[in-house]
């Protein structure tokens, strides 16, 4: 199989490398940064570069850039695309995203499905990818009434050759409302966590607890910003319990209410050992 990789940074470039290191495919790059295109080449995640105009002849297109970027560049190339080739994206939401280009490329002959590998780091750019990345990572599809089953099955045994774990079709819809739980808000939180006053004089004090909540706080916010906004309705309603939930363990703090505070905490240890059951 010829594929074409847009975006060599992070998620482009491990997707690259775990292609190149999983499977006998040729593997294409385009990256408007010549940097990182070159070190693409040097360090063989991808066989050649290309220029968009030519991804005529890659049979999988992967498109791997921020959202909206994302949208733009569809569009501007639906007709360099391969007649009956597939273009996939990788973006952390996928209403907007299949929303703004199934229709248009379905018109020019091309399949789409919109897909989230489900694998990250606190780095971004193609320094930081990996050829391990999507190791027992999960791979998203989001197919609609109107995408053909023959993308889902042929982008489903790629996924799976390629090394991810696990292949989990969803709607667009229901994609974005449980990723604002499992990882839009999880983002907010950590950034909001390390703004506190006390974070000054944490050195020393500090072990994994610590650690393990402001991870994520390093954040890209270009890429960020534009995610909670295209997904404002479902991470509002995310963050609108949250903030209920804290309320709750606050008052009960304030108040020396031992047995609401005991119940609480028993509350979250039960709903954590049954989120544990379900990996």
């Amino acid at each position: 199989m010829k594929i074409g990789i847009v975006g060599l940074g992070l998620i482009g470039g491990s997707l690259a490398k775990a292609i190149k290191k999983n499977t006998d495919d040729m593997v294409y790059g385009y990256d408007i940064s010549k940097g990182t295109a070159a070190a693409a080449v040097a360090e063989e995640a991808v066989d050649r570069l290309i220029d968009p105009e030519h991804l005529s002849g890659c049979d999988l297109v992967i498109v791997a850039l921020h959202p909206q970027q994302t949208i733009d560049f569809i569009l501007e190339h639906k007709n360099d695309f391969k007649k009956d080739g597939i273009v996939i994206d990788c973006c952390g939401v996928k209403k907007r995203i299949v929303e703004a280009v199934e229709k248009p490329l379905e018109e020019a002959g091309v399949r789409f499905l919109g897909c989230h590998p489900m694998a990250g780091r606190e780095f971004s750019g193609f320094a930081y990818s990996l050829d391990n990345l999507f190791e027992k990572a999960s791979f998203i599809m989001t197919p609609t009434d109107d995408t053909k089953m023959s993308a889902v099955k042929e982008i489903s045994a790629f996924a799976y050759r390629v090394g991810f774990a696990r292949c989990v079709v969803s709607s667009p819809e229901e994609h974005d409302e449980i990723i604002a739980f499992t990882s839009q808000l999880a983002h907010v939180v950590s950034s909001a966590y390390i703004k506190s006053p006390s974070l000054d004089k944490q050195a020393g004090f500090s072990a994994g607890s610590f650690k393990d909540l402001t991870r994520v706080a390093k954040l890209n916010a270009d890429m960020w910003t534009v995610l909670f906004e295209m997904n404002k309705d479902a991470l509002v309603f995310e963050l609108d319990h949250i903030i209920k939930a804290l309320t709750d363990y606050r008052d009960s703090i304030a108040a020396c209410d031992t047995e609401r505070l005991h119940k609480l905490l028993e509350e979250g240890t039960a709903l954590k050992e049954k989120a544990n059951s379900m990996l």
